[in-house]
């Protein structure tokens, strides 16, 4: 062989491709965040080059988060943040997918190890004690390294998959914050999404100006109760303990795994197939179990929602039957993304999860009136049972309420 001829490991094109082919594929942990990262960005704008946030619609979307601010502490008396005010990031579809990833990195670390990706936390494919160099970069033999300890990137490659399109899908319909309900982030700013928002403004033929305050009102309101301290912590252990309870057969996921092209995202998709079927086949029976007292606050808190925003939203949005009336397709329609992050983590909210938590706060208002629904976020003594969901008078028992007898 000519001392000019590339091979892997030697420079030139190939080689610089087997480089690179190396570490997509030997990304050390039990997520392959690369591939995580790269098919988030490529799902969420199928492929197509993004602009800026239009400064117009960011100036917009500050102003109005201001007044929703302001409405939504005085209709439901909850601080709504912890620093005392609130502030939005107006971002395109790719920077809220990396931001999303960012945020639910351990809880994805923690899913991974659950579902078999531990097989990759031995180390990089040196194994243990290896010295983490990418394989490709001192020759051939590395890559034999790489190709012999295949099934320890199985797992952290699948995963990395399915997670980056998953939140890649809820990136590219997202118009803020709390799209899907999540632990609130660390701090009191809330992610924007104007492309999105005008998106569907433009869909539906709404005035841009009230989607947006829709919007606000909707994030202000989940941020409202999802900062609090003890919702928090309920709403972390549950993710916690949710993701420790996966039942993984990592045999039956290298069958999937063997139409992947790493230079080809739409591969990752076809090979893995429908997210639904995967993931349900994945559920064990503790999780199910998990989902039981969970699904009664998601219920409560979509329904509480719900309720603010009609309060406040009949105010403020001119349109606001219009929106709201697009707002509930859109939710009953809702997206693969959002379906499958809420089977992968827990917290599905499906349209029964939704009539049931308005009809629960809908019969505690009819029954002991507005001020009644300030004793939910209390403590954690003070949310609802699945059985009182269904029944808001054994709730309202259990508080021993009268009216004028709530605190916040």
């Amino acid at each position: 062989m000519s001392e000019q001829t590339p091979f892997p490991g030697s420079g030139g094109p190939f080689g610089d491709l087997m480089r690179d082919l190396a570490r997509l594929l030997s990304a050390q942990g039990p997520v392959n965040w690369e591939v995580a990262r790269q098919l988030a960005a490529w799902t969420a704008t199928e492929g197509q080059a993004e602009a800026n946030p239009d400064p117009i619609a960011r100036i917009r979307t500050e102003e109005l988060l201001r007044v929703a601010d302001m409405h939504v502490a005085e209709a439901t008396g909850l601080a709504t943040s912890r620093r005392g005010w609130l502030s939005v990031r107006c971002t395109t579809k790719t920077e809220w997918a990396a931001s999303t990833l960012e945020a639910w990195r351990e809880l994805l670390s923690r899913l991974a190890v659950s579902m078999g990706g531990q097989a990759s936390a031995a180390g990089a494919v040196g194994g243990p004690g290896g010295t983490g160099a990418f394989p490709g970069e001192a020759g051939m033999g590395s890559m034999d390294q790489l190709l012999g300890n295949l099934p320890q990137v199985l797992g952290p490659l699948m995963f990395g998959a399915q997670a980056g399109t998953m939140v890649g899908h809820l990136a590219n319909r997202a118009m803020g914050q709390y799209d899907m309900p999540m632990p609130a982030p660390e701090i009191d700013e809330l992610l924007n999404v104007p492309v999105s928002v005008d998106g569907f403004a433009g869909e539906w033929s709404l005035p841009a100006d009230d989607v947006r305050m829709y919007v606000c009102l909707r994030d202000v309101t989940y941020h409202s109760v999802l900062c609090r301290p003890h919702i928090g912590t309920f709403f972390r252990e549950h993710l916690s303990a949710y993701a420790s309870a996966f039942q993984m057969d990592l045999a039956s996921l290298q069958d999937k795994l063997g139409g992947i092209d790493p230079t080809d995202p739409s591969s990752f998709q076809r090979s893995l197939g429908d997210p639904d079927q995967l993931l349900a086949e994945m559920q064990s029976d503790q999780q199910r179990r998990l989902l039981v007292p969970f699904s009664a606050f998601v219920a409560v808190l979509s329904g509480y929602t719900d309720f603010v925003i009609e309060k406040v939203g009949r105010r403020l949005v001119g349109s606001y039957g219009l929106v709201a009336e697009a707002f509930r397709r859109r939710q009953v329609e809702d997206g693969p993304g959002q379906r499958a992050l809420g089977k992968l983590l827990g917290v599905e909210v499906d349209q029964g999860t939704v009539e049931n938590g308005r009809a629960f706060v809908n019969g505690v208002v009819e029954r002991a009136g507005e001020d009644a629904l300030r004793r939910l976020w209390e403590s954690d003594a003070t949310l609802p049972t699945p059985a009182e969901i269904g029944a808001p008078g054994l709730w309202l028992a259990r508080m021993e309420y009268a009216p004028g007898t709530g605190s916040e």
